[in-house]
Order: C-alpha cells, then structure tokens, then sequence
C-alpha cells in the first residue's frame, strides 16, 4: 500500500486503497454500486440542472485549446516522479501530450528552493517537445520563505505558467473549526495579493477527508467569495467531490462554477470502507461533469490524473503501462467532453 498523499507528503490518500466510508452507498458490493451510479449521478445533475462558468477569462497559455476550441488537456504527472526531464519529456511527447500539470514542490520534478535555476530548464526541455506546464502544483498555501512562495510564483509567471494548485489548508479536529478557518483568512489574503502583483492565479483544490478544510466546498468558499474570480479560483476534482459528497457532489460542482479555474479527473470504486483508483470511465466516475463543462463552453484547463497505476516509473515495463493508459484514460476524457 503506497501512503504517499497527493500533496508529495505522506497522508491517508494514495493508489491503492483510501479509507473511509462513502455517505452514498454505504456498503454495497462493487457490483451494486456500479449499477447504481449510473442511474443516481445522471438524476442527481439533470436535477439540479448543473452548469459550468468559465469565471475566469483564458488566457494564452491555457485558454482554448486552438485546435479544438475546447479546453486544454492537461496531464497530471505525479506519476512519472524520480524520472529526469529529458526521459519525462520523451515520455510525454511519444504520447502526443501538448500540456501538463507539473509538481513543483518537495519532492516534485522541481524542488522550490531550486525553483529559479530548475524550473526554466524543465520548461524548455518540454517546449522543445511541443508541451506546455498549464498548471504548476505547488507546496504553497502562505507567504512565506519556508515555502520558497515569491521566488516559485515569480519564476512560474515568467515561463507563461498561468495558474498554481494551492497546497491544502488543516483543520486540527481537537479544536473549535470555526476560529481556525477565520484564522486562515488572512494567510490566503495575503498569498492573493502577491499572486495578483506577480500575475499568477492560485487555485484551491477540494480535496475529501477528515480535517481537509475545502472537502465540502462550503467553508473555503466563505474564504474565497471576497476575492475576484480573476484573482483567487477553483480547482474542482470530481474525485474527491464524490468520495466526500456522493450524490450531492453537483451542489459541490455549482458553488464553484463561477470561479473555475481547472476542472480534475480521476476515477474509483468503493470496496467496503475503501477507494480504490481505476481507469477513467470504470468507476463512480461517469460522463456527468464533463458534459456539464462541454455544455457551458468551459474552455480553461482540464487535468487528467493516472494514479491507479502501480509500481513505480523505473520498474521494467512500466513506462510502456503509463503510455498505454494515459492514451486510454485522454480518449475516455476527449470523448467526454466532446
């Protein structure tokens, strides 16, 4: 079992299994609950009529894709971490991926206090392959040198990076919630305000479980709501709003439509008391938000996430695994959103 979070820390969210109970379907059988979500998710969005706001305008870098006209697909390459550039880049382009998201962060590609000399040359091994970083996923949640924040922001803004993942914030379960996410906002003021003056838009990720704050959506929103869109957005992962949410998870997907700023996709099953992550399409994980971004116009960035694979990128024949799933799980993505 591989403990290692989202965030490059360890957590209680990795490949394999994720504990906690889904709200939703308890504990049916993974038959049960695959027949189940497809008639539950299509009545839960057309009920609430779920649409998707482009809240911020595109900009070049990841804006409509000019082939298309859609949004830019992205991929997450967190799975492809302990790799060097050269080989990532190869390994992207013989796929056909012109964007991804980059960890920039402890652990990532790129560690944020060798982010001025490291950074620019990732970027330009890729560019010379044809693929663009449409989204850095970062390690920063405040202003702060611990978190390297103005020397990662501003080099990101140079390269054309045009958004950052923000790193979570903690409730401590031992305490009163409410003055604790009142404290948090002037941390994430501040973090606003140097990301306004440098020009790079942070994104808030709702991420499931115990002590996430943002896991429902409602109380980061209450945070985020002072801020413009074009300031301060959303980074929706239809994931984690269903493992948290069940079937409300299109309440979840409203309230941050009109701040969205990157749209996330990765897909699992219930098992008992745990997650297990699987193919895109295979899953809880239907069609339901992609139509809904695709009947809005959504045009900014769509994220696609493999970490269901197992093993690690220097293990015989996993590249070859990679590839072959990431070129899956894109034309599931395409054809949803299509």
């Amino acid at each position: 079992m591989i403990e290692r979070g989202d965030s490059g820390n360890r957590g209680r969210y990795h490949r394999g299994a994720i504990a906690g109970p889904d709200p939703a379907v308890g504990f049916l059988t993974r038959g049960q609950i695959m027949e189940s979500r497809r008639v539950f998710l299509r009545s839960a969005a057309a009920g609430l009529g779920l649409g998707m706001g482009a809240g911020m305008a595109p900009t070049p870098a990841a804006g409509a894709d000019p082939a298309t006209g859609g949004p830019t697909l992205a991929v997450f390459t967190k799975h492809l971490l302990g790799l060097d550039h050269e080989r990532i880049a190869d390994h992207l382009a013989g796929i056909g991926v012109t964007a991804i998201e980059a960890p920039i962060r402890p652990g990532g590609h790129v560690e944020p206090a060798r982010v001025a000399d490291d950074l620019p040359r990732f970027a330009e091994v890729l560019k010379e392959r044809g693929i663009a970083i449409a989204v850095l996923s970062s390690g920063i949640n405040a202003v702060s040198k611990e978190q390297h924040t103005e020397s990662v922001l501003r080099t990101a803004r140079s390269l054309g990076i045009p958004r950052y993942r923000m790193n979570w914030y903690r409730y401590d379960m031992k305490r009163p919630l409410w003055p604790q996410l009142e404290a948090i906002g002037p941390r994430l003021d501040e973090l606003v305000a140097l990301s306004k003056e440098v020009g790079i838009v942070p994104c808030y990720q709702n991420h499931s479980g115990v002590g996430m704050v943002g896991a429902t959506v409602w109380d980061m929103e209450t945070l985020m709501r002072k801020h413009p869109a074009a300031d301060l957005g959303w980074y929706f992962d239809i994931f984690h709003a269903r493992v948290e949410g069940g079937l409300s998870w299109p309440v979840q997907a409203k309230l941050t439509r009109d701040r969205l700023s990157v749209a996330s996709f990765k897909d699992f099953v219930w098992d008992g008391k745990q997650v297990h992550g699987v193919p895109l399409g295979r899953g809880l994980v239907g069609p339901e938000y992609a139509d809904s971004l695709r009947k809005s116009g959504y045009a900014g960035a769509v994220s696609l996430f493999l970490e269901y694979l197992e093993s690690e990128p220097r293990d015989a024949g996993y590249l070859a695994r990679a590839a072959a799933a990431t070129r899956r799980d894109l034309e599931v993505l395409r054809s949803w959103l299509s």
